[in-house]
């Protein structure tokens, strides 16, 4: 591949955040990095008597008044113009020459649509167990969160897109960055895993968070979407293993169970309306 061709490849961050009133939160994100040398879209999802306003030349900033994290992705694949975008939320802190990283991927494996890469949390260890693959496939794609997912908008833009009912903010708060992989996959596309450290983020605990209400009603309508009737298994066995680990109590077994019917009712009737499909 020559020097030109290498050089034509330009790198946009599409960066969601909320009630921002100034750009100072962009400094400890880009503190390894030299912040010029980088094309960041922001979207601000605010009200609209306190809106972000920039005037760096590299950094364009969309006030939206919409609410959601599938809105905000939305509003900035729309407004994007970078041959390759990188997807991004406000409490990442990016590794010394990220960049480089995420376009010599590309440069790589030029028959990528979308290159998932890995994270690692605060203390320096590797966010999760990234599996030994090259390509992604339906059962992989659960390995990826959303901020190390980069992909070249021509090929994405006018495929694939946020689905409004799943993430953060919407109906169904989790596994937008896994609905739209797997979309990308329905249309055709490669998904490509590279093993490299992109960047940082606070860790947490899931298993904190297992056993709530939320995450219940949630994971049972994604089980449901790609699942149908075999949904009602996988959350029996969720919630069997949830209280093998402690984090319920038997008394509680029964209302989850609810709780995971009641998310699973919701999505078939989002279905029913033609406001979701399988």
């Amino acid at each position: 591949m020559t020097n030109a061709t290498k050089k034509s490849r330009h790198l946009e961050i599409l960066l969601s955040t909320m009630n921002q009133k100034s750009l100072s939160f962009l400094s400890d994100m880009f503190s390894s990095n030299t912040i010029s040398d980088i094309d960041i879209l922001v979207i601000n999802q605010t009200e609209k008597e306190s809106l972000l306003v920039s005037e760096n030349q590299n950094i364009k900033v969309l006030n939206s008044f919409d609410k959601g994290l599938s809105n905000s992705r939305r509003l900035a694949m729309e407004n994007a113009s970078g041959d390759i975008c990188l997807l991004a939320d406000d409490d990442i802190v990016y590794v010394e020459g990220f960049k480089d990283i995420i376009v010599s991927a590309f440069e790589k494996n030029d028959e990528a649509d979308i290159i998932t890469f890995q994270m690692m949390d605060d203390d320096g260890h590797l966010f999760r167990d990234y599996q030994d693959i090259v390509k992604h496939n339906e059962t992989t794609v659960y390995t990826a969160n959303s901020v190390v997912i980069a992909f070249k908008l021509q090929s994405v833009k006018d495929k694939v897109g946020f689905n409004p009912h799943f993430g953060l903010g919407n109906q169904f708060e989790v596994a937008d960055e896994y609905v739209f992989l797997r979309n990308a996959l329905r249309a055709g596309l490669s998904i490509y895993f590279e093993p490299k450290v992109i960047l940082s983020h606070p860790k947490f605990s899931s298993g904190q968070d297992m056993a709530s209400n939320r995450l219940i009603y949630c994971r049972s309508a994604l089980y449901y979407k790609y699942s149908g009737f075999f949904a009602y298994f996988r959350i029996a066995k969720h919630i069997y293993l949830t209280f093998r680990h402690g984090k319920l109590s038997v008394s509680e077994i029964i209302p989850k169970f609810g709780v995971a019917l009641k998310g699973i009712r919701d999505y078939k009737s989002l279905l029913k309306q033609g406001l979701e499909t399988r």
